[in-house]
């Protein structure tokens, strides 16, 4: 019997670490036990960094999960784009694109690179938190993140 996505009052990502709910690293059982079933269920294959990926997607959390089958599926990358998600204290998703950059400041990080898309999304890149915004008009649209997995054949490509 499969179990339905569960709700939670706070959702929190803690950069290099994953969410409050869920670590990086963590396998899908644990995913499944702490979250439920997803809504869907992806493969991804990237040719250009070689890797294969599980995307267990949760529409009504607004997450979804990314278990890289190069590192025996586990979890190294969360996309969010709930807009209850907290980050150190605020609430990301109601913060401008200069707030959003004071407070990656306040906590250590710099932006690393900034792209303007032919298509109208600007990302901008926090490559030391390994985390990247999405943002359209100025509006944060959604968050990438991830972590370093330990595998010598794993090699991150920066901005």
């Amino acid at each position: 019997m499969s179990k339905s996505p569960k709700s939670f009052s706070k959702l929190e990502i803690i950069p290099l670490k994953g969410l409050n709910i869920l670590s990086f690293g963590s396998e899908i059982a644990h995913a499944l036990s702490v979250l439920g079933d997803p809504e869907e269920r992806e493969q991804l294959k990237n040719d250009i960094l070689n890797s294969d990926s599980e995307v267990y997607h949760y529409w009504n959390l607004g997450l979804s999960l990314f278990f890289n089958k190069q590192s025996g599926l586990k979890l190294t990358c969360i996309e969010v784009d709930s807009k209850e998600v907290v980050l150190w204290g605020k609430k990301l998703f109601t913060l401008s694109v200069d707030e959003i950059k004071a407070l990656f400041q306040q906590n250590g990080y710099e932006v690393s690179e900034t792209e303007n898309h032919e298509w109208g999304e600007t990302r901008i890149s926090f490559d030391e938190a390994l985390m990247d915004l999405y943002f359209e008009k100025d509006i944060l649209t959604s968050v990438n993140f991830g972590y370093f997995y330990d595998d010598p054949s794993y090699y991150f490509f920066p901005n």
